[in-house]
């Protein structure tokens, strides 16, 4: 484990820090470990940052149950991830309110090529369950990695459907990974774990509180690239989860259903109001997202072009090694600005060389 880690944890358990203003005090300072060993008038002169806020960082408290948290990640072989780590889901960091630690436990790769996140209402009717399995089994060939929440009904039953067609699927838990809420999926869980995984921002002894699952759903919608709404009424946590997904610019598909039923209301309306594309098949998912696209010779493709930057020269070589890559991964590991990274972009998409995918999501032609 990093010595790090018991800084990285114990500013994410900082009472009333917030994840906005967690990072803020990081990069102020300079990393977890500076923000404890900061001064008090210092510290106070960092903007957003009250007396109360101050005196819980001087006081250290939480670092004794860093401590008892690192004891439990041990013994568990829990995975910690903070947000700087290259292993962190680097979609999420697209997302202003990501957090700043997830706990995984698990084998899947949360920087999967393409991820589809699977929500829905807890009362699944015969149709809903029925298109979920269909749609899944049919993206097996497309090989994703499917998300979704480990609850009742639309979730578990897309969970189960990739464990049966053996696709990875991870389930977002709104509680530590002490336990598991419903405790009827535990078997289900046990299975996702070998081709899958679990993961959570928070840490062991967290209960399944109601207000911790809204917050679940941001990472549900901020770590795909297409959200999938099955089933849901028009106030449901599936239609929030979609709208998390719309203010990250990712894309959103909604299953369509009778008029006037009630676990269509919710998908019929994030249609009617061009919040959702209609999705009745994976195919119609596969077409939009441009998961179909045939591979071509990407050496032959950049002889054709030699008159590069040296930045564009540089993103090229990214994009060869990592095949399709988000624009925060290519400005982190380019070390360009944000800005340089998008001109250089943009420039190489005029020339043909390469194509943009949903959720800022590049790739080599």
């Amino acid at each position: 484990m990093s010595e790090d880690l018991l800084y990285q944890i114990g500013i994410s358990l900082i009472p009333g820090i917030g994840v906005v203003n967690a990072k803020k005090l990081i990069a102020y300072c300079g990393g977890a470990e500076a923000v404890f060993r900061e001064s008090k008038s210092n510290l106070l002169k960092i903007p957003g940052m009250g007396t109360r806020l101050v005196n819980n960082i001087l006081s250290q408290n939480v670092l004794h149950r860093a401590e008892d948290e690192i004891d439990f990640i041990i013994k568990n072989d829990i995975t910690p991830l903070y947000y700087k780590d290259e292993t962190f889901p680097q979609r999420l960091l697209n997302c202003y309110d990501h957090p700043i630690m997830l706990y995984y436990k698990g084998t899947a790769d949360l920087n999967a090529k393409r991820i589809i996140a699977i929500v829905g209402t807890r009362r699944a009717t015969a149709y809903g369950r029925e298109r979920v399995k269909e749609i899944v089994a049919d993206l097996k060939e497309k090989e994703v990695l499917i998300i979704s929440g480990l609850a009742y009904g639309i979730d578990s039953i897309a969970h189960r459907s990739a464990v049966q067609n053996e696709i990875p699927t991870v389930g977002v838990l709104g509680h530590g990974l002490d336990r598991l809420y419903p405790a009827e999926n535990r078997k289900l869980a046990d299975k996702m774990i070998v081709n899958g995984g679990l993961l959570t921002e928070y840490i062991s002894l967290t209960n399944p509180d109601r207000e911790n699952f809204p917050k679940r759903n941001r990472i549900v919608a901020g770590m795909s690239d297409a959200i999938l709404v099955a089933e849901s009424d028009k106030r449901g946590g599936a239609v929030i989860t979609a709208e998390m997904g719309n203010s990250y610019n990712r894309d959103v598909f909604a299953i369509p259903g009778k008029a006037g039923d009630k676990f269509s209301r919710g998908c019929n309306f994030l249609i009617k109001t061009n919040k959702a594309l209609l999705a009745e098949t994976a195919e119609d998912i596969a077409y939009i997202m441009g998961w179909d696209d045939k591979k071509i010779n990407k050496k032959q493709q950049l002889e054709l072009f030699v008159n590069l930057s040296e930045q564009e020269k540089l993103l090229t070589e990214l994009l060869e090694e990592y095949g399709e890559t988000g624009i925060d991964k290519l400005v982190i590991k380019s070390g360009l600005s944000s800005s340089q990274v998008a001109a250089a972009l943009l420039n190489l998409e005029f020339n043909g060389m390469i194509t943009s995918l949903p959720g800022k999501i590049y790739k080599l032609l």
